[in-house]
């Protein structure tokens, strides 16, 4: 098993890094349109999936990232 480190999910030059960040900040603002606006039954559930996978693939990414030894992002 692959050992886990928060210290690694700082990876600016990583692309995977900035589409964790995009997604992270996509579920917030659908959780935002969700707590704010009156939506119908139908849009709720759209975005409230969106949202979710948004997060589920987020968390996805930054477990990656983690797991990452940092070798792979670096070649050149």
């Amino acid at each position: 098993m692959t050992a886990v480190k928060l210290s690694r999910l700082f990876q600016p030059r990583n692309p995977l890094f900035w589409l964790m960040l995009v997604l992270n900040a996509l579920s917030s603002v659908f959780s935002y349109l969700l707590h704010t606006r009156e939506l119908t039954t139908a849009v709720t559930l759209v975005v409230a999936l969106f949202a979710l996978a948004n997060a589920i693939i987020g968390i996805g990414i930054a477990v990656r990232l983690m797991r990452d030894d940092g070798t792979s992002s670096q070649r050149g």
